[in-house]
C-alpha cells in the first residue's frame, strides 16, 4: 500500500482529526437525544475525508525511465542587453542566432539530458536537466534580454560560482556521465572590475565550445520592458555633450577566447545559416537507455473511500430535510406574527 497525499500528512490528521473530536464530544453531549447518532456517522465522514485525501494505491507500478543517452549538455546563455544588438544575419538581434543554434545543437544531440541556463544579473537555471528536445527548444525560443530598466552592467563571468556548485552536484550524483557546456554571449563587459576566471568550471566538463554573437562594428539594441514590444520598441540610448544617440553593443572576440582557454574548449564565431557540426563535433551520445514498457498508473483506491463517504452521508439527508422543514415553518410563524 502507499500513499500520495493531497496535502501534507500532519495538515490531513490535524484537520479531520478536529473535526472527528468535535463530532465526539457532540455525540457525549447529546447522548440522550434523539438522533444524536448522527455524530458519529459524521465522525466516520470526517475519517474517510482523511482516508481520500490521503489517495491510497498500490505500489511497484512506476513509470519507466525516459530515453537517456550518456551525456549532460548545459547551454550557458548571455541575456544582458547587449544580446539585442542587431548586427546577426540581417540585421537581427543576436539572440536569434542564440535561440537556433540552442534548437539545432539540441536536435543533432537528442538523446542527451539538456539544461538551459541564463545570466545577465543574476544567473538561473531556466530548465533542469531534461531528455525533451522540445523543452529546451521551447525555453530557447523564449529568451528575451533582460528588462533595460534595471540594467546596471555586467560581466561575462556572472555565471562562473552557479555553474561550479551544480556541475559539482550533477558529476557527484552521475560520475559516469559526460557534461558538456556551451557557452553562448558576445564578451561584452560592462562593469568595471574584471571578469573572474572560468578555471573553476573546467574539471567539471568533458567539453563544449564558446559561441560568439556579434560583430566589431557592433548594433544599436532595443529597449526590453518585459513585454513583447515587437518593432516598436525604442532604441537605449547614451547622452552626452552632443545630446542623445543610440547605444552601440560590439563583439569582444578576445574576451570569448580567453574563456574558452580556461574552459579547456575551442571558440566559434557563429554567423546567420552556420552548421552547428563543427560546435559539437567530438560530442558522441551513446549508451541510450528506454523502458521496455509503457508508462504504467499507480491503481488507486480513494474512489471506494468515496462510494462509502457517499453512502455515509444519505443518513445527514432526514436531518436536513427536518432542518428545512423547521426553517420554513419559523419564517411561516414570523410571516404571521408580522401581519
Amino acid at each position: 500500500m502507499t500513499l500520495d497525499p493531497v496535502l501534507p500528512v500532519w495538515m490531513i490528521v490535524l484537520v479531520c482529526g478536529a473535526m472527528v473530536v468535535f463530532a465526539v464530544v457532540q455525540f457525549t453531549a447529546r447522548r440522550s437525544s434523539r438522533g444524536s447518532w448522527h455524530w458519529l456517522a459524521r465522525a466516520g465522514l470526517a475519517v474517510l475525508v482523511a482516508g481520500m485525501a490521503l489517495r491510497p494505491g498500490l505500489p511497484g507500478n512506476h513509470q519507466p525511465p525516459a530515453a537517456s543517452g550518456d551525456v549532460d549538455v548545459y547551454f550557458v546563455v548571455d541575456t544582458t542587453s547587449s544580446m539585442a544588438a542587431e548586427d546577426f544575419g540581417d540585421g537581427e538581434p543576436r539572440l536569434v542566432g542564440v535561440r537556433a543554434d540552442v534548437e539545432a545543437m539540441a536536435t543533432e544531440l537528442r538523446g542527451a539530458r539538456y539544461s538551459l541556463i541564463s545570466f545577465d544579473a543574476v544567473t538561473v537555471q531556466r530548465l533542469p536537466l531534461t531528455t525533451d528536445t522540445s523543452a529546451i527548444v521551447s525555453g530557447a525560443k523564449a529568451l528575451n534580454q533582460e528588462i533595460t530598466y534595471y540594467s546596471s552592467g555586467s560581466s561575462i563571468s556572472q555565471p562562473v560560482e552557479f555553474l561550479v556548485d551544480l556541475l559539482e552536484d550533477d558529476q557527484a550524483e552521475h560520475p559516469e556521465r559526460q557534461r558538456v557546456l556551451y557557452y553562448l554571449g558576445d564578451g561584452e563587459q560592462t562593469v568595471a572590475e574584471p571578469p573572474a576566471s572560468f578555471e573553476p568550471v573546467a574539471p567539471f566538463i568533458d567539453g563544449g565550445a564558446v559561441l560568439g554573437y556579434g560583430t566589431p562594428e557592433g548594433g544599436p539594441m532595443k529597449q526590453f520592458t518585459g513585454f513583447d514590444d515587437g518593432d516598436a520598441g525604442e532604441y537605449i540610448t547614451l547622452f552626452g555633450e552632443g545630446g542623445s544617440e543610440p547605444a552601440i553593443s560590439s563583439i569582444d572576440e578576445p574576451a570569448l577566447e580567453t574563456i574558452a582557454g580556461q574552459l579547456g574548449v575551442r571558440y566559434v564565431h557563429r554567423e546567420e545559416g552556420d552548421s552547428v557540426a563543427p560546435v559539437i563535433e567530438g560530442v558522441r551520445v551513446s549508451q541510450v537507455t528506454a523502458g521496455e514498457q509503457p508508462p504504467l498508473q499507480t491503481p488507486e483506491f480513494y474512489w471506494l473511500i468515496a462510494i462509502a463517504f457517499g453512502v455515509l452521508a444519505l443518513t445527514e439527508l432526514p436531518v436536513l430535510i427536518s432542518a428545512l422543514r423547521e426553517l420554513g415553518a419559523t419564517r411561516r410563524r414570523g410571516g404571521h406574527d408580522g401581519t
